[in-house]
């Protein structure tokens, strides 16, 4: 056993590339684990900064200076935000508020329905499990209720954080865009000269967040109208938040669909019952997330890596529960990242083999 595990180190650490690669990715795990709470500001801007490098791109190969480029672009961005902030969200938190005041309602007229359901399946549906279900049911809206108090509790600290983050934010993102090559060339001297499988991995990684924040926020917005649109014909109550929520969870892949479709299910069934409006709510929704699926994500993330559902279900697990929110967000380039390093790992090792 000890000779195989001197064989395997031999093996993989030969390589001083490697080590250098394996030792960056220690620290970096360790940043992330002790000290993310406090990067969140970095990230955000660090996000947003990829998100708009694009189009200072396009205005810079127009004949404009990065300077230039780079004012513009965060001028248009800051105008958007401006709008957004003043026209989305109160509408949002209005019909927040709204909903969760008609919540109780909603619990109610689902148990109605559901206590319906022994009498009409009475070989499937047991009166036991209606009453197991509800209590269930109630227990998690009363926690529901529980957060939103602590919510209201902290609320003076959110607004000062908030405030904190629309000044430091919009700072971080502007210079990052303007002084991007410096920044890139300050962190490429802080490596060691040994970094052949850093540099392989690096620009891998650089692309595929690039292409990720990219496609993820066209996915967001293309997913966001086609559902607004959808269930404002439908006449649904609550139309915006529901599909703002609904374009938010593309954001998580596959378990974000799942959460959201219970609220777009329970307030289809509270205003329609079951009719047949309900059923074509259902069914638009259902084909809303299969277009999503299987057309413009192939579209969006053509230049992606490749992952199995069953590598990002679980990214989706292991980095959320080490990094929260950010985690789930970058589960799909972290997965990739993961993959990028054991291709140069391997390659390396392989090439370092062939050279004597």
């Amino acid at each position: 056993m000890i000779n195989y595990i001197k064989q395997w180190y031999n093996r993989k650490f030969s390589d001083p590339n490697a080590v250098t690669l394996f030792l960056l990715l220690v620290f970096t795990v360790a940043i992330i684990v002790f000290f993310g709470s406090l990067m969140a500001p970095i990230l955000i801007a660090v996000a947003l900064a990829y998100l708009l490098d694009w189009p200072v791109m396009r205005f810079m190969s127009i004949g404009m200076s990065r300077l230039a480029a780079t004012i513009v672009t965060f001028t248009l961005f800051i105008a958007l935000a401006v709008v957004v902030f003043f026209t989305l969200i109160p509408l949002v938190w209005q019909q927040s508020t709204t909903l969760i005041t008609e919540l109780p309602d909603m619990v109610t007229n689902l148990q109605v329905w559901l206590h319906k359901l022994p009498e009409l399946f009475p070989t499937i549906v047991d009166q036991n499990q209606i009453n197991e279900l509800m209590q269930g049911l109630k227990r998690r809206v009363v926690g529901m209720g529980e957060q939103l108090l602590t919510l209201s509790l902290n609320s003076l600290v959110n607004v000062v954080t908030i405030m904190v983050y629309l000044i430091v934010v919009p700072l971080l993102v502007f210079f990052m865009l303007k002084d991007r090559d410096e920044l890139m060339s300050h962190f490429s001297r802080l490596l060691p000269s040994n970094r052949q499988l850093i540099s392989q991995v690096g620009q891998e990684m650089n692309l595929q967040i690039m292409n990720y924040i990219r496609g993820k926020a066209i996915e967001v917005v293309v997913v966001t109208v086609v559902t607004f649109f959808t269930f404002f014909l439908f006449e649904l109550r609550y139309a915006l938040l529901l599909s703002i929520l609904v374009g938010l969870s593309v954001l998580i892949p596959y378990i974000g669909a799942a959460v959201v479709t219970l609220p777009v299910l329970l307030v289809a069934l509270f205003q329609f019952g079951p009719s047949a409006t309900f059923a074509w709510i259902a069914v638009a929704y259902l084909i809303i997330q299969a277009l999503d699926g299987n057309l413009l994500v192939p579209i969006l993330f053509s230049e992606a890596v490749s992952l199995n559902p069953v590598y990002i279900i679980a990214a989706v697990v292991i980095f959320g529960g080490i990094w929260g929110f950010w985690g789930v967000f970058f589960a799909i380039p972290l997965a990739s990242l993961v993959k990028a390093v054991l291709t140069a790992w391997s390659s390396g090792i392989e090439e370092q083999r062939a050279s004597p």
